[in-house]
């Protein structure tokens, strides 16, 4: 027998406690994704129940109902019509719930977002680091060599500008620009500056300092 679409969007719509408790809906795959105001109003027992819901969880501020591919595209239409709601992505619902959690874990979730997709070039340079001063230690012929300057040169490029890698990604997840960015990392690495390797071995009164507003700027 035929899944009923219509039926099958009525019934969800009924037990997410009304339209006001609606902020943003759209689908994956194989998942109706919603995001409300109170879920404290949801009946998920029923939901449950719904013919063609295959399970309903929370995820990351989404009640997501499990429906099947090739048929929640056609539940997800029906229940537009029923709900009287607008299309929207999978970005806008996943920014819609990511604006109604907490600060603390906003917060949380921008820092994973920012260190997250850079974390692939830390830790092969963390690696790569590791193996390279082990083989010196190991074969100390090896660590005047010309392989070793160039290896160790790859393995630590990550670190040495990290400021840049981090800009870009921070720009990236805020919509800033990517380019001002890298620049804005750029001037954290700038050879005008002292780095902190040298800082540690000198005298505060041996910094250099800026004049600038009537502020003295090491």
């Amino acid at each position: 027998m035929a899944m009923d679409y219509a039926k099958c969007a009525k019934e969800i719509y009924e037990n997410l406690g009304g339209r006001g408790n609606l902020v943003s809906v759209a689908h994956c795959a194989t998942r109706l994704r919603l995001v409300t105001v109170d879920n404290g109003k949801i009946d998920r027992k029923k939901l449950e129940n719904v013919d063609g819901v295959k399970g309903v969880f929370s995820n990351n501020g989404q009640l997501q109902l499990i429906i099947g591919t090739g048929t929640v595209n056609k539940v997800y239409d029906e229940f537009l019509k029923v709900s009287g709601m607008s299309a929207a992505t999978k970005e806008e619902v996943k920014a819609a719930a990511a604006a109604r959690q907490p600060l603390i874990k906003r917060i949380v979730k921008a820092m994973g977002d920012v260190f997250v997709p850079i974390l692939p070039a830390i830790v092969a340079s963390g690696l790569m680091m590791g193996l390279v001063e082990a083989l010196g230690k190991a074969m100390p012929a090896f660590a005047g060599s010309d392989w070793y300057g160039i290896l160790d040169l790859l393995a630590n490029t990550a670190f040495v500008f990290l400021p840049v890698l981090i800009s870009v990604s921070a720009a990236r997840v805020f919509g800033g620009n990517i380019f001002l960015g890298a620049v804005i990392g750029m001037i954290m690495i700038h050879p005008n500056l002292i780095n902190a390797w040298s800082v540690g071995s000198m005298d505060p009164s041996e910094i250099p300092v800026w004049n600038l507003f009537g502020f003295a700027i090491r």
